[in-house]
């Protein structure tokens, strides 16, 4: 693995018959990734597939509708 100030390779996957890869160790170390989390797959034709914790987007999600509702009540 190999990194540069909170950039990582992980190295390669294979692509099984069912279309399934395997997150190495090392990435589910660091990104807390365990056994039932719920992973977003988010792609763009240019610039490639990324994927991320579903916990995230929901945290993100909630943070926004909270400073919504603050702006709201200071109108």
């Amino acid at each position: 693995m190999a990194e540069l100030s909170g950039k990582y390779i992980f190295g390669t996957v294979k692509v099984g018959a069912k279309g399934q890869i395997v997150i190495p160790k090392e990435a589910r170390d660091i990104f807390n990734i365990r056994p039932g989390d719920r992973l977003l797959l988010l792609g763009d034709e240019d610039r490639g597939i990324a994927v991320m914790k579903n916990d995230m987007l929901k945290d993100f999600a909630h943070e926004i509708l909270l400073a919504q509702r603050k702006g709201e009540k200071e109108c």
